[in-house]
């Protein structure tokens, strides 16, 4: 979740990287801070680059609070994600490349319409905590700013919970009916129930090659479509020697 982040930042492994790896978390923390946010004096990153030390959750909770962090110490990934964000922003917002970007003309409201999100108020108490409360239902990251989760929880709603999706979902494919005892199996577990699961399993297997051949076979032929009629240029031809 935290990869294309990682990746704008030049991070060293930004697919690696495990939130949940209490190791991994403060050494990016501290990559953050040295490389890309600079809130610290060199000389005052101690405490927060002494990474095994016992004292380190409060440095990082002084830290997180110095930079007026909206999430705490306990909220791991909401935090990380918030000085992802920041950096991102320090690092592009230092780049003449992108400060002189025009921005893009205004569509007319005739043309397009408008987002109904634009006028909440998404600094009213009420609106937070229903927001906060649907992204907890929902297990979607928590975000500081709450217009965003809001428009993730819309994202969500739209393709996974609408009529449409759940009618899609719901429908079952028809297979044809097999009896196992007419597949050999080859080899014997010494328990008629895993004898039974290998077979499912055997055939599911065997199932997935065949559509992997099928996929196969229709680039073949989309290739040899394109090979099999090559365009000849006549002027550079020779009839006898």
């Amino acid at each position: 979740m935290f990869r294309r982040k990682l990746t704008a930042l030049d991070y060293h492994n930004p697919g690696g990287f495990d939130c949940t790896d209490e190791t991994q978390y403060r050494n990016c923390v501290v990559w953050l801070e040295d490389q890309k946010i600079r809130h610290y004096k060199i000389e005052d990153r101690g405490n927060l680059r002494n990474i095994p030390s016992s004292d380190w959750p409060e440095a990082y909770q002084k830290y997180l609070q110095d930079l007026n962090c909206p999430f705490g110490l306990q909220e791991k990934q909401e935090a990380v994600d918030w000085l992802l964000g920041l950096a991102v922003r320090y690092e592009y917002g230092d780049n003449d490349k992108y400060k002189n970007c025009e921005p893009l003309a205004a569509s007319s409201n005739s043309d397009k319409a408008v987002d109904p999100l634009l006028n909440l108020d998404g600094n009213c108490p009420d609106f937070k905590a229903g927001v906060t409360a649907l992204a907890n239902i929902l297990k979607i990251q928590r975000h500081d700013d709450y217009l965003v989760m809001l428009k993730a929880i819309r994202i969500l709603i739209q393709e996974r919970l609408s009529p449409e999706a759940i009618a899609k979902a719901s429908q079952n494919k028809e297979g044809i009916p097999v009896a196992l005892d007419k597949h050999v199996l080859g080899f014997d577990t010494g328990d008629a129930t895993l004898n039974e699961a290998a077979q499912i399993l055997r055939l599911l297997h065997i199932e997935e090659l065949r559509e992997l051949q099928t996929r196969i076979n229709e680039a073949i032929v989309a290739v040899q479509a394109i090979i099999a009629d090559p365009k000849t240029d006549h002027r550079l031809g020779k009839v006898g020697r």
